[in-house]
């Protein structure tokens, strides 16, 4: 399922959430369990080998510190793509991250085939309002090609002080010639929850990611909300859009609590799967497995959040606590879930700190939702599948996905079991579907090699009256009939 040359590693522009979930930032005593078997000495000789061979003979002198570091990097970089070491910058930024303000373009990046790829843009920062689209290869960066360019080195070049600008030219499958955007750095400060009324007794709720005070800005915008419709007898509230397109996800704690912000009290909202113990949990819609201190925000919701119909509406960006959520009010039927696949990222990532300012970003466990579907490298499929234009083109495939991740996770509990025949059927479209995004992906490539640059087109706004998905959503409240669009290759 997995391309070979495929997205090798993801981080942030201006490194925020990397569309995972940091379940703990101590869990340290399980590393040190498993830390006290044997050590391989063979192995360990041979790395102590090449380290010397490389302290006597590099054309350059290496301080052993760097060595060190990027011996470490290269060892988890090399278990899958969520896994990760994180410097002193990166760990810092990774904590100011969740708390919704961070500096640079507003973008999550990856690797593919030698190329930077965009995996989402943030909304409403300056890349997606340069028109940045989540799939977009980045070949240049200013005056340098990003060919065989690190993750690293590529997201130092985009970092930059505010106020500053910075040129990219993108490779997009489905234009034929190469793009070049200029974009003005800034402070990101991301907006999570939105709302406003789409019309007389229908709300709209969007999160952009899940963060430490996304629950309870929901419970703000949502009572508002109904606040608002309460002032006027006459428009009774009918149903609720749920909002998740390009969300890439965010804390645990805040999936959950959005979850038990629409269903029945203690019942399941995802379950996690690992190698010990604490990494083998059950989450419920009760305040111990959502709550982080503090008092609880859900008991000032209005009661109505339980029972009002609701649409969530989804597709390839929606990942991570994204997908926990979409999955979760899917499984207990609380709500119809309408757009494209999700994402299909469906690991646990634990922080493990190193020293004050270091740690690791490990991956530790599975996601699964409540009836027991695997999330990872299949993503949440929507009951009505609809494309983000009318015309049906059919976009979503050219997205990356977790299943297009170099060294992505499987899900181990079909892998053992081995008798799911539509799970087999399902692999062999995703291959095919594989092989014709990376051809087309290698067509761009050339085209861009060869073809002067244009301007970007500006992208769907989500929530805006040209969002066709949205009109889809309203139409199931009302009733009327949804305008589905055929699945593409691959993933029906």
């Amino acid at each position: 399922m997995a391309m070979k040359n495929g997205v090798k590693a993801v981080g942030w522009v201006g490194l925020g959430l990397i569309g995972g979930i940091a379940l703990s930032l101590g869990i340290s005593a399980a590393a040190q369990r498993d830390g006290r078997l044997a050590l391989p000495v063979e192995e360990l000789r041979q790395f102590a080998d090449v380290y010397g061979a490389i302290k006597a003979h590099y054309v350059e002198p290496v301080e052993d510190k760097k060595l060190i570091t990027e011996a470490i990097s290269g060892m988890l970089s090399g278990l899958d793509p969520h896994s990760a070491y994180l410097d002193a910058e990166a760990f810092k930024e990774l904590q100011v991250g969740t708390q919704g303000e961070f500096g640079g373009l507003g973008i999550e990046v990856g690797l593919e085939d030698g190329f930077v790829k965009v995996v989402s843009p943030i909304e409403d920062t300056p890349a997606a309002r340069a028109g940045v689209r989540a799939g977009d290869l980045i070949i240049k960066i200013d005056d340098k090609a990003t060919k065989g360019m690190s993750l690293q080195e590529a997201v130092k070049l985009m970092r930059g002080k505010p106020k500053t600008s910075i040129n990219l030219t993108l490779s997009r499958k489905v234009e034929p010639l190469p793009i070049v955007v200029t974009i003005v750095r800034d402070i990101i400060r991301v907006q999570s929850v939105r709302s406003k009324w789409l019309e007389p007794g229908y709300a709209y709720i969007r999160i952009t990611q899940f963060q430490e005070h996304t629950v309870s800005s929901t419970v703000s915008h949502f009572n508002k909300l109904l606040q608002q419709a309460e002032a006027d007898p006459k428009k009774p509230v009918k149903g609720l859009v749920l909002d998740l397109r390009n969300d890439p996800g965010g804390l645990l704690h805040a999936a959950v609590g959005i979850s038990a912000a629409f269903l029945p009290d203690n019942v399941t909202v995802v379950t996690t799967d690992g190698r010990q113990p604490d990494a083998k949990r059950s989450f419920s819609a009760k305040p111990s497995d959502y709550l982080r201190g503090g008092s609880d925000p859900l008991t000032g919701l209005n009661p109505k959040a339980k029972t009002l119909p609701m649409v969530v509406i989804v597709n390839g960006g929606s990942a991570s606590a994204s997908e926990i959520v979409a999955g979760a009010l899917q499984d207990h039927k609380r709500a119809v879930v309408l757009g494209t696949q999700t994402f299909g990222k469906g690991s646990v990532q634990t922080i493990l700190p190193l020293t004050s300012s270091t740690a690791i970003k490990l991956t530790t466990a599975r996601y699964y939702t409540p009836s027991g579907r695997s999330i990872q490298a299949k993503g949440i499929r929507p009951d009505f599948w609809v494309e983000e234009s009318e015309s049906g083109a059919v976009t979503e495939q050219f997205r990356v996905r977790e299943a297009d991740l170099n060294r992505h996770l499987e899900d181990k509990r079909q892998a053992n079991a081995g008798t799911n025949r539509q799970a087999s059927k399902d692999s062999e479209g995703e291959g095919k579907s594989t092989g014709q995004a990376a051809d087309k992906t290698g067509q761009a490539k050339e085209s861009a090699s060869a073809e002067p640059a244009r301007p970007a087109s500006k992208p769907i706004e989500f929530g805006s009256k040209d969002d066709f998905q949205l009109a889809q959503a309203l139409n199931h409240l009302k009733g009327q009939p949804v305008a589905t669009s055929a699945v593409p290759p691959g993933l029906d």
